[in-house]
């Protein structure tokens, strides 16, 4: 501030804008301050220091959920060596949040350096943005397309109705999980990934119903074979798992944490609001 004066003196001193009427010169100037304070302000917006791979500085994630987060990242990371790092923050004090993902990505440099395999999966609470930020390396395995269905999927449904803990358990599953399949290993434990059941309408019974009149109207004297053909439609679906195309469960796998190596990303991903 005191640089800012000095210069609004030696600029009134030497009436750089003679021609200028008064209140032209006044407005130039409170618009430089304006503009040159708000550059002073988002350069000094701090980058918190990690205290492992999950880092829940919003504290909006239930015990039970962060250990079995925590199990299941430090299970991946020694078993594949790719760190998936999970960040919530209170707030971003107004930052786009795709372009603070990634300088906290580059800040913490997830991932060891020139491999650059490692995942962010961020969520601001405040401003109600979440973001899974993929490192070079990964893209491959997790292009934007695929993690954009993990985010549709696992994440935003839950993140909208407050439930951080699901959310987050869930989508950092559905990555760890996509990366332990391309790197051929398993993970332990019991808690599987799953997606929010979807209401089915009350409706929905009436075209099979309609189908099973035909058949006795119209079928021909192996009218009981068809009908034992529609009973498993009529008893939800004809078998098809309602589980999630990623498969497979996590946890109980302790250990320290690593994988802030100097890794960067180039802003591959995906994000979005819930």
């Amino acid at each position: 501030m005191r640089l800012i004066h000095s210069f609004l003196q030696e600029l009134q001193k030497n009436m750089i804008m003679k021609n200028c009427h008064k209140k032209c010169v006044r407005f130039v100037l409170l618009s430089f301050v304006f503009f040159l304070g708000m550059g002073i302000s988002y350069a000094e917006r701090p980058i918190p220091k990690p205290r492992g791979l999950v880092n829940d500085f919003a504290d909006v994630i239930p015990a039970p959920h962060e250990q079995k987060l925590v199990a299941l990242t430090t299970e991946l990371l020694q078993k594949t060596e790719v760190p998936v790092v999970v960040v919530t923050m209170p707030d971003i004090d107004g930052a786009e949040y795709n372009d603070y993902a990634n300088r906290l990505y580059k800040a913490w440099g997830i991932g060891k350096k020139g491999e650059d395999k490692g995942v962010l999966v961020f969520v601001t609470v405040k401003e109600r943005k979440m973001r899974i930020e993929t490192g070079y390396g990964v893209e491959g395995i997790l292009p934007d397309g695929l993690v954009g269905e993990i985010r549709d999927r696992y994440m935003t449904p839950y993140l909208k109705q407050n439930k951080f803990g699901e959310g987050l358990l869930y989508g950092a599953a559905a990555v760890a999980q996509t990366i332990a399949k391309d790197a051929g290993i398993q993970l332990t434990g019991q808690a599987r990934v799953k997606a929010p059941k979807k209401k089915k309408s009350k409706l929905s019974f009436l075209p099979l119903l309609l189908l099973l009149l035909v058949f006795f109207r119209f079928g021909s004297g192996r009218r009981g074979g068809s009908l034992l053909l529609l009973l498993p439609l009529l008893m939800g679906g004809g078998g098809r798992s309602t589980g999630s195309g990623f498969g497979g469960s996590f946890g109980g796998f302790g250990g320290g944490f690593g994988g802030f190596g100097g890794g960067m990303s180039g802003g591959g991903g995906a994000g979005g609001g819930f």
